[in-house]
């Protein structure tokens, strides 16, 4: 039987990126000792006031369909959350509620982008971009990022990425996978560029609240951008809630009108009970995500603390999020070989960093989302790895 062309569009060689990963969860399940460094789920449940919420709206009932784009109250808390971290108007006709910031990336390409479109991504990018802006008919353009510039994005890059057919940038900041916050000065060349070019700008900033070293600013604050710019949000990781599915995008309200259309067919709605939890988790923003950044910050400086010093790599400390970036080059191992290597060897999965783009080539991202005394563990393991295989050279 023949397929459409879209799942073409939607494959690629970053999908087999997770093979380690979902190779160290069936070890897990098998009772050995891995430990999962290969994926920012974090180790902690949602927290109790979010789940009783959800436990209560199920109880009286709700259980019926809701309005495709969210129930105005939690759009409007939403909102409110959002002219606090944007520090711009935004109102409740402003934001779409989504299954998680990944909806809300697929939603807003399929709204703004077809084929004959150019996409610039600045690169590494997070695995399923691609996809995403494919599904729509466009084209991925990658904008370059080399290692040797700590993976920062410069207006040369930028210009020079330019085609006649771009029809709008995408970026993440702060980015998965480097840990990079975009300054100002950043932001500044893509929005001159975005508005002498008239482009939309979709703005990824699901780890705007867990920043250490760096502040977040969003492009959408700089002048003339809030009526080009798609933010997306979700709860996921600053509430530690990826299973609820709870996102949102903000964006001019002729957008989230076409949303409301494409979500009709998409999603119909998200659960009422979920809704009422995401409610919760906002009213409660404050108090969860100072506590996880706080755990974060912690654990950021114990992965690096540790690795410092071991032979043939080098972390690069992140400004923010939950990952750090290993410099493997000086092994003579590929990313893949490594990842698998220390696996095999160690139970420790971390993931091969060139999934997120050919500027990762030779280095492996490794999450912070396990126990202390886990992630302890699991940074011996690599020391007592790269020993070993020092000895080999």
């Amino acid at each position: 039987m023949k397929y459409s062309s879209l799942v073409q569009r939607i494959s690629g060689e970053s999908v087999a990126a997770w093979d380690i990963h979902y190779a160290a969860c069936q070890a897990q399940e098998r009772g050995e000792n891995a430990i999962i460094l290969s994926i920012g789920d974090p180790d902690f449940a949602t927290d109790d006031a979010i789940c009783e919420a959800a436990i209560q709206a199920l109880k009286a009932g709700d259980t019926h369909y809701t309005p495709v784009v969210g129930r105005e109250k939690l759009r409007e808390a939403i909102a409110a959350k959002q002219r606090k971290l944007l520090g711009i108007p935004v109102a409740a006709e402003n934001v779409a509620l989504v299954a998680g910031a990944q909806n809300g990336l697929y939603a807003a390409a399929m709204c703004l982008f077809e084929s004959g479109d150019d996409v610039l991504v600045p690169e590494p990018m997070y695995l399923t971009y691609a996809a995403s802006v494919q599904a729509s008919g466009a084209r991925l353009v990658c904008i370059e990022q080399p290692a040797e510039k700590d993976f920062r994005l410069t207006a040369q890059a930028l210009e020079a990425a330019l085609t006649p057919n771009t029809r709008g940038i995408a970026l993440a900041t702060p980015n998965n996978p480097t840990g990079n916050v975009y300054t100002r000065e950043e932001l500044e060349a893509v929005a001159q560029v975005a508005r002498r070019h008239d482009l939309w700008v979709i703005s990824d900033e699901v780890y705007c609240q867990l920043t250490y070293d760096a502040p977040h600013i969003s492009i959408a604050s700089l002048e003339g951008m809030a009526e080009r710019t798609v933010v997306l949000n979700s709860l996921s990781k600053s509430h530690a809630m990826t299973g609820w599915r709870v996102g949102w995008v903000v964006a001019p309200t002729s957008l989230v009108q076409h949303l409301d259309n494409l979500l009709l067919c998409m999603l119909y709605g998200l659960p009422g009970f979920v809704q009422e939890a995401a409610l919760k988790a906002i009213e409660l923003d404050d108090e969860i995500v100072a506590s996880a950044r706080e755990l974060y910050t912690r654990r950021r400086d114990l992965i690096a603390r540790e690795l410092d010093g071991v032979p043939l790599i080098k972390g690069k400390v992140p400004e923010a999020g939950m990952f750090m970036l290993l410099d493997i080059r000086a092994t003579g191992l590929s990313g893949v070989d490594f990842a698998w290597a220390l696996f095999r060897e160690t139970g420790v999965s971390v993931l091969d960093a060139q999934a997120f783009g050919a500027s990762c080539a030779g280095f492996v991202r490794v999450s912070f989302t396990v126990a202390d005394k886990d992630l302890l563990d699991a940074c011996q393991r690599i020391r007592q790895f790269i020993e070993k295989l020092q000895a080999g050279l």
